[in-house]
């Protein structure tokens, strides 16, 4: 008992050490990109509503932006937690589980970002807690997920496989039904010529989990499939990985429909590599301790470039190529601008005044900007990075 409070007071001081993290890296790193730009103002989604909602409260910033989707993150973790009570045999398995989880670059990365990701990972681990602690389903949760995104047919399908296998008739109408709502309320995209995206769907899942964690698993959903030890999180998680999988040979897979139904099942993989390597003799265990420093390092890696990747824009012949080019800049380009008393300006790139409209530098008609470089500006403003010149506008006054 007392080394259960034990590993519970590592878990929670480890995820409170992580939020922290995260908020600082929100506030003080990371730029709002043109897509989380038109999700503030343009779009009409769950996002729209999430975000606006947010900044109502705590006003137009990057805390206000990114804090519910921590929150979100929080709340996965929370329910992942209570999900594996009584799973693994020891607790410290339970921990080593749930750290893993939290640490997973996809998971991480999707609670700074505003996407829907992270929301769809809470609603299902939602449902799974549901289902785990009332052993039935929850169909007013089903009901609801259809208005959340259009990635939940994903669920619904998987749940129709699972009615399968349980003989569950119900469940099998209602999934049915779900499945088919979704589709007609979102479609389904069959954009462009046939091509295979086969090799670029495993790149991402690699860059999500790790490519020897990714790897891993697949082996873990594998052998549970074989054994028969089919639960309903393998059942969702194995539906996700195999549907983007066929997908793949005829068009690109948006990946953030199919990861969050994947990255459940971690509990499943770790629980299967202990018992793996607990059931040898410790000189038939080598091969077993360089996957687990493998994964460790890659993960502890990926985690510090999450948090920590600026650097790396010294290395990089060319800066748009940096992983998140696209979240870096705009806030430090909206400083240089207040100081120099603009708040108004125009420019020929649409994208680049959406996303300073969100650090209230809105269209005027005093100052003109470009990213390219036109022969009467009147200045030159230099975004740098450790020395080196990374984003460049040239200003013109007009009036």
């Amino acid at each position: 008992m007392i080394a259960n409070y034990k590993y519970s007071y590592y878990f929670y001081t480890f995820l409170i050490i992580l939020i922290c993290t995260l908020l600082i890296k929100a506030d003080l790193s990371l730029s709002i990109s043109y897509k989380e730009a038109l999700n503030v103002f343009v779009n009409n989604s769950i996002l729209t509503i999430i975000t606006n909602t947010s900044m109502y409260f705590l006003g137009q910033n990057d805390i206000a932006l990114r804090l519910p989707f921590i929150l979100f993150y929080f709340f996965c973790v929370i329910l992942m937690y209570k999900i594996t009570d009584n799973y693994f045999k020891n607790e410290k398995d339970r921990l080593l589980s749930i750290i893993i989880f939290m640490l997973l670059p996809g998971v991480l990365s999707a609670s700074l970002l505003v996407n829907s990701a992270i929301i769809v990972i809470f609603c299902t681990l939602l449902y799974l807690y549901y289902f785990q602690k009332y052993n039935k389903q929850s169909y007013l949760l089903l009901i609801l997920f259809l208005f959340v995104d259009n990635s939940f047919a994903i669920l619904y399908l998987a749940l129709f496989f699972f009615s399968i296998k349980n003989k569950d008739k119900k469940l099998l109408y209602f999934s049915s039904i779900f499945f088919i709502i979704s589709m007609y309320i979102y479609g389904f995209s069959t954009d462009g010529k046939p091509k295979g995206f086969l090799v670029d769907t495993v790149a991402v899942y690699a860059t999500i989990f790790s490519p020897i964690l990714f790897l891993y698993f697949i082996y873990a959903i594998y052998r549970a499939g074989i054994k028969n030890e089919k639960s309903l999180s393998w059942y969702i998680s194995f539906t996700a990985l195999l549907l983007s999988i066929i997908i793949s040979f005829r068009q690109k897979v948006y990946i953030e429909d199919f990861a969050p139904y994947v990255v459940i099942s971690i509990p499943l993989m770790i629980k299967t590599f202990l018992h793996s390597y607990r059931v040898r003799l410790r000189e038939f265990r080598k091969i077993y301790n360089i996957l687990a420093i493998s994964i460790i390092l890659m993960l502890t890696i990926n985690v510090i470039l999450t948090f920590v990747n600026k650097p790396l824009y010294m290395f990089l012949p060319n800066p748009t190529k940096h992983f998140v080019y696209q979240y870096h800049f705009v806030k430090e380009l909206s400083e240089e601008l207040k100081k120099r008393n603009i708040d108004g300006i125009i420019s020929d790139n649409d994208e680049l005044l959406l996303r300073l409209r969100f650090y209230n530098i809105h269209e005027g008609d005093k100052y003109y900007i470009s990213t390219k470089e036109f022969y009467n500006y009147d200045e030159k403003i230099t975004i740098k990075y450790y020395g080196r010149e990374l984003f460049v506008v040239y200003l013109k006054k007009i009036k």
